[in-house]
């Protein structure tokens, strides 16, 4: 399954709005000021996190991409167990066949009917699954992209940045703006795992 992938491709995705939506924001123009072009504000404080690293060390994203690789294994398991039953099935089916156990056409019918319907009882639990884990990956990535939101506005209240971007949108930067190690330190020390 892909759903690993999925998980920490979306979890990125969120982190990375979560950055962007701490900022100050300035006091909207008010309609008398000129038709200027803007000017940047030598006293603007930015700053960015590396969204990589913050991931990799962020406990509660850990526990949360754990628990969805064992509910991944759980499925993958699940579904091969009901693939073998399925394959056991119709190699026996195959095999009563050729003996001709099978004493008419209908009773071959009905047995190719029912395999049918195992095998799509199959597909629809596979898809069923793939589904839940799809789901509980997007509920983990927002519960991530809030806690993550939470903290760097309450972090920002003493900061005072102007700007808090994700390095993944910046080409160049001054490595004194880099607070993902503060970051990091903030949101473990606040996070509370549930064992």
């Amino acid at each position: 399954m892909k759903c690993n992938k999925i998980f920490v491709t979306v979890m990125a995705a969120f982190a990375m709005v979560a950055f962007t939506q701490c900022t100050n924001k300035p006091a909207a123009n008010s309609v008398n000021e000129s038709a200027e072009a803007p000017t940047f504000n030598q006293g603007l404080k930015i700053a960015y996190v590396d969204v990589d690293s913050l991931l990799s060390a962020y406990l509660f994203y850990q526990d949360l991409a754990e628990q969805m690789l064992k509910k991944e294994e759980n499925s993958r398991l699940l579904l091969t167990e009901e693939a073998e039953k399925l394959q056991k099935d119709v190699e026996d089916f195959n095999r009563k066949l050729q003996n001709n156990v099978y004493s008419s056409q209908e009773r071959v019918n009905q047995e190719q009917n029912r395999l049918l319907k195992k095998q799509q009882e199959f597909e629809e639990l596979e898809a069923k699954l793939s589904n839940e884990l799809m789901i509980e990956s997007n509920k983990n990535a927002e519960k991530v992209s809030q806690a993550v939101n939470a903290f760097l506005k309450e972090y920002n209240k003493e900061k005072g940045f102007n700007l808090i971007l994700s390095k993944a949108t910046i080409m160049l930067a001054d490595e004194s703006m880099d607070i993902t190690a503060e970051v990091i330190a903030g949101l473990n020390e606040g996070y509370k795992p549930n064992n």
